[in-house]
């Protein structure tokens, strides 16, 4: 499993804290894991998997940052509201944790 180190240095992620990354790279290694389970997954490189671990846990977070995101404020007597423009259903998360893994490995959802 990729590590914070990898995933600074050799990834070049930035957006996730050193604090939150090992919560956010198991669940990243859980669901690579399930595609192994299921899929024929291949890694064409070296860090293949470690790089889908990183790219997985930066959508993990992104979904969990804007499920945690304020959807109004008020200061005094103004007040803001916004809506979500963005897709954050199970299917949505499913489809970009997907995508991501297919980023740098090869999975194949075939029958041999």
């Amino acid at each position: 499993m990729a590590d914070y180190a990898f995933y600074t240095g050799t990834y070049h992620g930035g957006s996730i804290p050193e604090t939150d990354f090992p919560r956010f790279a198991a669940r990243a290694g859980e669901q690579l894991a399930r595609y192994k389970r299921i899929y024929t997954v291949t890694a064409p490189e070296t860090d293949s998997e470690s790089m889908a671990t990183c790219a997985m846990a930066d959508a993990l977070y992104y979904f969990e940052t804007v499920q945690n995101a304020p959807q109004s404020v008020s200061i005094g007597s103004v007040s803001s509201s916004r809506g979500t423009a963005v897709d954050i259903s199970p299917r949505a998360q499913s489809k970009e944790l997907y995508r991501c893994a297919c980023l740098y490995l090869n999975i194949y959802r075939g029958v041999d």
